[in-house]
């Protein structure tokens, strides 16, 4: 995440329900490291959705501080996470109504997050143990972690565009963040704790060629990882946001991580080069620092999305209340020939750039995920010095949609997103879409060169993670085509065609040269369903037919 409403896809993972307020079967003390184990397991996986101080969020999520909904029942604590929930629940006095899926933990680590939960945010509360879970899991739709595993089994490959074929190359062991290539050779997949692999794209061989031990500083925090890069001198570059707690405020430690890249089969222990901190985002909104890529002028480009939903205080005493910060809702340009590197904005306003390229005329176009007040999602055409609406402006939208909302500056304008002239993605020349429809979380972006036949050459290729809360609709999991080009008023508008739908929560997309798209799958799920948990997903191949 990546969220739609945290895409740091260090957590770019839904967060599950840890409903956790009540008496519980067996009576014992938690151990300081089964409350160490289920902190981090909270971090991993609840805190998207139930945010850092467990107090939910309104009428989506519902609090786990001070809940009064499982007092008399904490087996419905353990089911919720067991076999997932949906449908209508009043946590103290107030409606929530969503999805959750079950979640991908085994009978230890579910009584670890529970029993973590249960000792925090204001509750206290006697340990739970794996045969508690083990008893409750018993009599749930999944009787036990292997049966839930084996039903969520991977989906059918989608159906490919005409002149397409699709094949699966490798099922991943964890869930992957990112895709890159050392200029066109090889493929090489993230996880989100630093882990790295190098993909055999002819056997579907995976060799883990980085380990997080070998080189990420642990006193610099908890790591997520969302970014990495390969530059023209063949130097292997990875982004890592690191929560420290060890301050009187919760801060973000970014380190970009540099290395000589690939010898003799692995990637050499890569160094920080570049270290910056800011304060840690309030709710699940803390985007972090992501995507990197080298742009056409040499320099190196890296999304930095907001620390809030849309400059809202917080409530936490532990996380700054002051709204966005320099280095937050932008996209930085650092110059790789320095060994002392320093940030320089390039753009701002972009609230989640999860992914950008540059076109063969050289022009940067972003992805933006909005706000959970259904806005628009965003494709931007990124220009130096340009201020893109964030936290001022949604989309095209011209009302507030928060009672927070800032006013913008004096002085300032901000630019269109690109119009959506349909077909697909809630587009049509008549009412345009600025760009994709609310909650469908754009995620990578790719340009199409010339080995490509139209009508795909010259085109965008955008993978849509696909909603995260409720919605009308499944929004997204799917691949979009676009040529954005200037209209008589200078502004970015596009038509929208689907290329291929059905794809399991698509978070990156790449090219190696050849006709050749690779599509990273977050996890299994191909829509936003109660029953499907968010298992690792797999790699597949949608290449131009011979």
């Amino acid at each position: 995440m990546i969220s739609h409403r945290s895409r740091q896809l260090s957590c770019v993972a839904v967060g599950f329900c840890c409903f956790v307020l009540c008496q519980i079967l067996n009576v014992q003390a938690a151990e300081p490291g089964q409350m160490q184990r289920g902190k981090l397991l909270y971090l991993q996986n609840c805190v998207m959705c139930h945010q850092t101080a467990g107090q939910g969020m309104p009428g989506t999520f519902p609090p786990l501080a001070v809940s009064d909904y499982f007092a008399k029942d904490f087996n419905r604590a353990i089911l919720a996470v067991v076999q997932g929930a949906s449908g209508r629940i009043t946590v103290n006095g107030k409606l929530f109504n969503n999805i959750m899926p079950p979640v991908n933990l085994d009978d230890q680590k579910v009584a670890d997050v529970l029993t973590y939960v249960r000792n925090n945010f204001g509750n206290s509360g006697d340990a739970i143990t794996a045969d508690d879970v083990k008893s409750v899991r018993a009599k749930s739709r999944f009787p036990t972690y292997a049966q839930l595993l084996q039903a969520n089994t991977y989906a059918p490959l989608p159906k490919p565009p005409t002149g397409f074929a699709l094949r699966e190359v490798v099922r991943l062991p964890e869930n992957g963040h990112r895709l890159a290539s050392d200029n066109g050779k090889g493929l090489f997949v993230l996880g989100p704790k630093g882990q790295v692999w190098q993909v055999d794209i002819s056997t579907g061989k995976l060799t883990q060629v980085l380990k997080p031990e070998d080189y990420i500083e642990q006193s610099a925090g908890d790591p997520g990882t969302t970014g990495m890069t390969f530059d023209k001198e063949h130097r292997f570059y990875l982004v890592a946001d690191q929560r420290n707690e060890s301050g009187s405020l919760v801060t973000n430690n970014v380190i970009i991580y540099r290395s000589a890249g690939l010898k003799n089969g692995t990637i050499e222990k890569p160094l920080p080069w570049l270290r910056v901190s800011y304060p840690w985002g309030v709710g699940p909104f803390n985007h972090g620092v992501g995507h990197i890529a080298q742009g056409p002028d040499g320099y190196l480009y890296v999304g930095s999305g907001s620390r809030t939903d849309g400059s809202e205080p917080g409530q936490d005493p532990r996380y700054f209340k002051g709204g966005e910060v320099p280095l937050t809702a932008c996209i930085w340009r650092i110059d790789p020939k320095s060994e002392k590197p320093e940030v320089e904005v390039f753009a701002r306003g972009l609230r989640n750039p999860y992914g950008f390229c540059w076109t063969d005329k050289g022009q940067l176009f972003a992805t933006d995920n909005g706000p959970d007040a259904d806005a628009p999602e965003e494709l931007n055409c990124v220009e130096q010095g340009n201020h893109y609406g964030f936290p001022f402006k949604f989309s095209d939208w011209t009302e507030k949609p928060y009672p927070y909302t800032p006013d913008a500056p004096a002085g300032l304008t901000f630019k269109l997103p690109v119009a959506n002239l349909g077909p697909a993605a809630s587009g049509s020349p008549g009412k345009p879409c600025f760009t994709f429809g609310p909650h469908s979380c754009p995620a990578g972006i790719v340009f199409l060169g010339d080995d490509f036949p139209e009508p795909y050459r010259g085109t965008l290729l955008v993978g849509r993670y696909g909603n995260l809360i409720k919605s009308p609709s499944d929004a997204g999991f799917d691949l979009l085509r676009m040529k954005p080009v200037k209209n008589a008023q200078g502004n970015y508008e596009t038509e929208v065609h689907s290329v291929m739908s059905s794809v399991a929560r698509p978070l990156d997309v790449i090219t190696l040269g050849k006709g050749r798209i690779y599509i990273l799958e977050y996890s299994r799920q191909t829509q936003h369903r109660a029953d499907v948990s968010m298992l690792p997903g797999r790699i597949l191949e949608l290449s131009v037919k011979k």
